[in-house]
This record gives C-alpha cells, sequence and structure tokens, in this order.
C-alpha cells in the first residue's frame, strides 16, 4: 500500500498564493471591503474613497465632524479591521 499526502484546499490555494506573492494584496483588498462593515452603515455613506498605502489606510470622508470623531477611535478601528482579516495588514489610518 501507498501513503497519501492529503491536504487541505484551503491550504493548497493559501501555499500557492503566498508563493506568487499575492497573499498581501488579497488581505489587502478584503480590508478594504470590510470598511463598510466594521465602521458601520452610517460611516460607510459618507466615505468617499479607502485605499492602502505603505501599511496605512487612508479614508477620505465628506463629514468634517465624522472625520474628527474617526481620528480618536483610529486604534480601535485598527484593530477591528485587522482581526477582521485575520493579520496585520495595516498599522495606522489616515482621514481625510
Amino acid at each position: 500500500m501507498f501513503r497519501r499526502d492529503v491536504q487541505q484546499v484551503k491550504d493548497l490555494i493559501l501555499r500557492s498564493l503566498r508563493e506568487q506573492g499575492l497573499e498581501m494584496p488579497l488581505q489587502q483588498k478584503r480590508l478594504v471591503e470590510a470598511w463598510p462593515i466594521v465602521a458601520g452603515p452610517v460611516v460607510a455613506r459618507y466615505t468617499l474613497n479607502t485605499y492602502i498605502y505603505n501599511q496605512t489606510l487612508y479614508v477620505r470622508l465628506s463629514n468634517p465632524a465624522l472625520r474628527s470623531d474617526l481620528s480618536m477611535r483610529r486604534k480601535e478601528l485598527t484593530e477591528q479591521l485587522n482581526k477582521y482579516v485575520g493579520n496585520q495588514v495595516i498599522t495606522d489610518i489616515r482621514f481625510g
């Protein structure tokens, strides 16, 4: 008899993504898409643009009062977004 090396499909896909250098861009995309979920529907309504550059999430908002309020919750939001993705993707959030 021969022995089979059984692996989960999830592990094979993640290994393939990691080898091709696509794991982090995929996690960044998931994190940007998680912004409306983590921040909530009210914040999502005033969000104009979100993107990641150098491990910093940049969020452009149309409401200055909301921008000020969220600036005080930066650390909390950073932790929640990283937890949602399951990896440390960002280290800071900047609001503009």
